[in-house]
């Protein structure tokens, strides 16, 4: 899921369409969303396991770092390796 911090609706959904971005994106104007995992900025990942146990990261994320933290989040909650 994408969350978009400052802006309008005009310009995250010329973000989304300007990407091709094909996941869902929401509206965090009010900063809920970024203030819950404690990130100060973009770009930003939280990685939320199924026991509620979150891993954040702030910055931009090479295939290798983001592979390996979807699959410590995968293990942390019992969930086998990501293919």
């Amino acid at each position: 899921m994408g969350v978009a911090w400052f802006g309008t609706d005009q310009s995250f959904t010329s973000f989304v369409d300007r990407h091709g971005l094909t996941f869902t994106n929401l509206d965090d104007s009010p900063g809920e969303v970024f203030a819950r995992f404690e990130v100060p900025g973009q770009p930003a990942w939280a990685f939320v396991a199924a026991d509620g146990s979150v891993t954040t990261r702030v910055g931009v994320l090479d295939d290798a770092t983001l592979n390996s933290l979807l699959e410590s989040t995968l293990m942390a909650a019992g969930g086998g390796a990501a293919s």
